[in-house]
């Protein structure tokens, strides 16, 4: 007899919440934050007939393809992605979404449409796959590549980049977290972080280009993200149920360091334990300060810059039944005579 697959509470195994096969270059960083986002999947037990996936132009646009086979997803044009996914989960705010982009996508044509999703806090995770370069029309800069970067077919790049979690902070987005698609574990915690949030969750993931920019000397590159990395804080997040019996837990291979306990909004508790920096993720003017510095000084951190008690989603600012609209009756979409004579007579 052969084994058994493991499966998670909902009696699925990881193999189901996998989708096609990647057509990206082989090492592409990409392809391990669909891996990442299918392990976390698997691991939260989510129902894939609940979640909708999106994206916009890019090679990163394309990977919802290779990630939760079993649910729906929609490739909107170049830039455009927040104004559909805002506009499915108006439909049916039932929907939990994973919007996946790119810093081309995102940083340049996209940047008004991300500004405005995240003012109006529409309740998604916003996944930033970020690389420098505009990789599926052969490796232009894009506007977070590093400034005074060398590229063989396109000379040297003069302009300052744009730095997209900084940007989402001032748009007001209330979770903001950095990291690198290297880190497995931490790009997990923070996915998993990022789901249970009531709101626009934005993670800008570096994820390197291994064909357009593999120079050991971008930001964006492997080899720097791996040398350079420093993570503010280990992470953990806590089921409800691990909540509810109030069990300490312990967490090894760190120096020890203040831990800092951030509520979630379903009861789930998000420990970090600080490391290298004294950064509290609640303060947003620290949040701030801690990204110029990092510009600055060229550093490379990553992990949750960002968190605020969550505001009101867009569909809540709207007043919208947590349902989606699809399914309701006539009775309940449709006026009868009388109310939409009533209606009327206050435009007369």
């Amino acid at each position: 007899m052969g084994r058994t697959a493991k499966v998670n509470k909902i009696g699925l195994s990881r193999e189901d919440y996998k989708g096609a096969k990647s057509t990206l270059c082989p090492g592409c960083g990409h392809d391990s934050i669909s891996n990442q986002i299918t392990s976390t999947a698997y691991e939260m037990g989510l129902e894939q007939h609940r979640i909708v996936k999106m994206s916009g132009i890019g090679c990163s646009s394309k990977t919802p393809a290779y990630f939760l086979g079993r649910s729906h997803g929609f490739n909107a044009l170049h830039g455009r992605m927040p104004s559909v996914a805002t506009g499915a989960l108006m439909g049916n705010p039932s929907l939990m979404c994973i919007a996946v982009s790119g810093d081309g996508d995102t940083g340049s044509i996209g940047m008004g449409q991300f500004k405005h999703a995240i003012r109006r806090n529409v309740p998604l995770v916003y996944v930033i796959e970020n690389n420098g370069v505009y990789g599926l029309t052969k490796g232009q800069f894009s506007a977070t590549a590093d400034e005074g970067q060398y590229l063989k077919y396109y000379g040297k790049n003069h302009m300052p980049p744009i730095d997209l979690a900084l940007e989402a902070i001032i748009a007001g987005a209330t979770f903001v977290a950095r990291s690198f698609s290297g880190d497995a574990k931490q790009v997990q915690s923070l996915l998993q972080a990022a789901l249970r949030h009531h709101g626009t969750a934005v993670i800008d993931i570096i994820s390197p280009c291994v064909t357009f920019n593999n120079n050991d000397a971008s930001t964006k590159s492997y080899a720097y993200g791996k040398e350079h990395q420093i993570s503010l804080h280990d992470i953990q997040v806590l089921a409800p149920d691990y909540v509810e019996g109030k069990q300490e837990i312990v967490i090894g291979d760190y120096d020890e360091g203040e831990v800092i306990d951030v509520d979630m909004h379903d009861g789930t508790i998000v420990r970090l334990k600080r490391l290298d920096k004294d950064h509290d993720p609640r303060n947003r003017a620290k949040a701030i300060q801690v990204l110029e510095e990092a510009h600055r000084e060229q550093l490379f951190l990553t992990g949750l810059i960002y968190y605020e008690e969550p505001r009101m989603t867009l569909a809540e600012t709207e007043n919208l039944l947590h349902t989606s609209l699809g399914t309701l009756p006539e009775s309940k979409v449709r006026p009868s005579r009388e109310k939409l004579e009533e209606v009327m007579k206050q435009f007369m």
